[in-house]
């Protein structure tokens, strides 16, 4: 389903594609949709529909779909691109490495996994335990010698022909093996290879076979026995909160749990519980490599048999999905959703923590202008004019060291000077503007006030805030030309170390007030100049202005156009360009091109 723009809002899958798009459009199914489902309803102008030969490579397309484009009325795995993977790469001596990106050349990925510090503890412990080669060459490669991997044992010299593909084969698929959780297996073929190594009085390959035994069983022995089955299963439990939920799995292997990944979905909200958890498996486990014969979850799913086939289908062996409401597998159940519940728990008070988290430079600009409260809302004011002309003040808000550009405003400067520019009087009108308006509007002050200026500049704020008996806004100064922080009541300035966080704050503050005040001046400034120079032509209206300036770009290339070129401007006559050219004759050039080429102060 697609916007009138063109954009993908939902992906989805029907047997009957009449009954199920009808679902979403007719009036008796507004109650059981939901309101979100009903505003995507509303955004819908397109509908585009591939035909498949199966339910099951319906399912595939539905989750290569979401995956691509990541609809927003879908559920959705969060930054599931940047889970990453284990990739056995289809090589004659393949490596064995983690990857983020998935690459259709032949090679083959387990994962995803949730968490990347244990998948490279898990990864340097296959490497100590099996000699699979960590270089990058593309082997066989005359040009490549031993390196110091083979000097310690951890690669059995592929590279200059040391060891057959057929016995490093071996190697790699028992590393694969291991990473999948089947370590009984392994045990076992090392112990026949040891015997046979031993008989052949190869005590040197004996020895590594028992080494890699002995490491094998001290990492069995580390993990949990849960369950008394000796058989692979994904327990997958869901916990959930308002448009967010975790899925986590716990990964059983020959009845241990040898670990558990955690991925969290968006787009939540209006779904089922089986919704979601079917959504999950699907996108899950699109890219795996391997699937355990069993995936239990916490409720019984419409599309269940439908998981199982396509499941089986990418495996060797024949896949269940099911749900248990007693016993010992129900008991693992509730110890995955209990594990869900937890990290979702974790996320949210990260989440909430990193919200009122204050960074440091903050802090220490709290501590070097010894302020009284900490400065968490800070608002710039700066004044930008042009030889005292379209006057304009700018006001900047950073939180907690971030703009905050929603609540940037401007000011056009009433109390203009004939004497010329007032950068004090300037400064005095905008801090008493809105300082009054916070007031009237029932807004809190800021916590911090920075003029960007040096003493008098400060002052006239000072004195704004005093004739508002405003006492307790804490109010600073800085001036450009040495960094200097000026503050109320301190006849010195502070000099604050070049390398100071809480300096760069201030800066960063004051050059965003700068820019902003400038943007707002030029565009007064260009508006007036091109006014000026057009308004006053007899036959000149808003339309034909607009015209002309389309397509000269300014009022300078208007002047240097010969008349016969105005004349093709439609709504433009000959006689019209002549008069144009008439009023915009050379001695008003000077003056013009002043005001429209003149640097904002």
């Amino acid at each position: 389903m697609k916007d009138d723009a063109g954009k993908i809002l939902y992906v989805g899958k029907a047997k009957s594609l009449r009954s199920r798009v009808r679902s979403y459009f007719q009036e008796s199914g507004v109650s059981e949709r939901g309101p979100r489902i009903e505003i995507m309803v509303r955004r819908v102008t397109d509908i585009d529909v591939i035909l498949t030969q199966s339910e099951q490579e319906a399912l595939i397309l539905e989750a290569t779909q979401i995956k691509a484009h990541k609809p927003r009325y879908n559920i959705n795995l969060k930054d599931d691109k940047k889970y990453p993977f284990i990739r056995i790469t289809n090589e004659p001596y393949p490596r064995i490495f983690w990857t983020r990106d998935i690459l259709k050349d032949g090679s083959r990925y387990l994962g995803p996994y949730s968490s990347a510090r244990q998948l490279r503890m898990m990864l340097d412990v296959m490497h100590r335990i099996f000699p699979v080669r960590s270089c990058r060459y593309d082997l066989p490669d005359p040009k490549v010698k031993l390196c110091m991997e083979f000097q310690i044992h951890r690669c059995e010299g592929p590279c200059e022909g040391l060891v057959s593909q057929a016995d490093y084969q071996k190697s790699v698929h028992q590393a694969v093996r291991f990473l999948r959780g089947d370590k009984s297996t392994v045990i076992r073929e090392l112990r026949e290879r040891m015997a046979d190594a031993s008989q052949a009085l190869k005590f040197e390959v004996a020895a590594r076979c028992r080494d890699q035994i002995e490491a094998l069983e001290t990492y069995q022995h580390r993990q949990k026995m849960v369950l008394e089955e000796q058989v692979d299963r994904d327990i997958i439990g869901l916990a959930r909160h308002d448009d967010e939920a975790c899925c986590t799995i716990l990964e059983v292997r020959e009845g241990r749990v040898i670990g558990d990944k955690h991925h969290f979905l968006g787009g939540v909200i209006d779904a089922t519980d089986a919704a979601i958890i079917s959504a999950f498996i699907r996108q899950f486990y699109l890219h795996s490599d391997f699937i355990p014969r069993q995936v239990h979850v916490s409720v019984s799913l419409p599309d269940q048999d439908e998981l199982s086939e396509w499941l089986s289908s990418k495996s060797d062996v024949k896949v269940t999905v099911a749900a248990f409401q007693r016993g010992l597998k129900a008991r693992a159940q509730e110890l995955a959703v209990s594990n869900a519940v937890h990290m979702l728990e974790e996320r949210r008070l990260k989440r909430e923590a990193l919200r009122d988290r204050v960074p440091q430079s903050v802090h220490a600009l709290q501590r070097d202008i010894n302020s009284p409260q900490l400065p968490r809302r800070i608002e710039g004011i700066d004044i930008s004019n042009f030889q005292g002309t379209d006057t304009v003040g700018s006001l900047v808000v950073m939180v907690d060291g971030k703009p905050k550009r929603s609540e940037y405003r401007h000011f056009r400067i009433r109390s203009e000077s004939d004497r010329g520019p007032d950068d004090f009087a300037s400064i005095h009108e905008v801090v008493t503007r809105r300082v009054s308006g916070l007031r009237k509007r029932g807004e809190p002050l800021p916590d911090l006030l920075m003029i960007d200026g040096g003493k008098g500049q400060l002052s006239s704020a000072v004195d704004a805030l005093r004739q508002l008996d405003v006492y307790d806004l804490p109010v600073v100064g800085l001036a450009k030309r040495l960094e200097e922080v000026f503050v109320p009541g301190q006849s010195e300035a502070i000099l604050l170390p070049r390398a100071s966080a809480s300096l760069r704050l201030l800066q960063v503050l004051r050059d965003e007030a700068h820019r902003f005040a400038v943007t707002h001046h030029r565009k007064l400034r260009t508006k007036r100049t091109i006014a000026s120079s057009l308004d006053n032509i007899p036959g000149i209206g808003p339309k034909r202005r607009q015209a002309l300036l389309r397509e000269f770009g300014s009022v300078r290339q208007l002047r240097e156009a010969a008349p016969e070129k105005i004349a093709s401007v439609k709504g433009v006559s000959l006689k019209l360009a002549h008069q144009l050219k008439e009023h915009l004759r050379p001695d008003e050039q000077a003056a013009a091109d002043e005001i429209s080429e003149g640097v904002a102060a």
